[in-house]
């Protein structure tokens, strides 16, 4: 339900019983906005503007989680937001890997398809098992995200590492199998779980 409330002369938008007008939120939504404009450029060739905007995004992405998690304005809808605006900068992010730096990837191109392979099948098992996109931001899955941002920013920035391009994609493929197993446990998605070794531990 959407609703408003007046309090301290604040306006706030409600839905299920959570404030989602807050600053986490809106950094995801301005992640999801700015999409568009950021697959155009890559499509239009125009990799500098494409670079910036791009790393725009991977900023708000490392943003608007620890804001959240420092004022304690984690909510299930931005989770599912977060997430949401994840998928497309992340996708946006592939797009002009193969556009723009390829050439060099390629040599290396099948720790990739592992690191791809596992992130869907991520997806896969949340939508067959819950019919939703997963909102677990598992400690593991967070670390991997930076790892990936700051690998993405330095390769459009200074240029392709091979050392730091291995090291990003194995911590995020055993990041997505955690994910997998997680969800395998799980009876319903949540936020705040912090790995697997922690749901075993709380669910003996």
């Amino acid at each position: 339900m959407l609703f408003k409330n007046k309090n301290n002369n604040m306006k706030q938008i409600i839905i299920k019983g959570e404030n989602v007008l807050n600053v986490p939120n809106l950094l995801s939504f301005y992640r999801l906005v700015i999409s568009p404009v950021i697959l155009i450029l890559a499509l239009s060739g125009n990799e500098s503007l494409y670079a910036i905007f791009l790393c725009i995004s991977l900023v708000s992405d490392i943003l608007d989680g620890n804001i959240a998690r420092f004022f304690k304005l984690q909510t299930r809808f931005g989770a599912a937001l977060d997430n949401l605006a994840d998928m497309c900068t992340y996708a946006l992010a592939f797009i002009g890997i193969y556009l723009f730096k390829w050439t060099e990837i390629q040599p290396h191109a099948w720790i990739f398809y592992i690191f791809i392979g596992t992130l869907v099948i991520s997806y896969l098992v949340s939508f067959i098992r819950f019919g939703k996109i997963p909102g677990l931001h598992l400690y593991s899955a967070v670390s991997s995200g930076y790892a990936q941002g700051i690998f993405i920013f330095i390769l459009f920035a200074f240029g392709f590492y091979p050392w730091l391009f291995y090291t990003v994609l194995v911590w995020g493929t055993l990041a997505y199998i955690e994910k997998i197993l997680v969800l395998f446990r799980l009876d319903e998605i949540k936020s705040g779980v912090k790995g697997l070794y922690w749901l075993i531990k709380e669910q003996k």
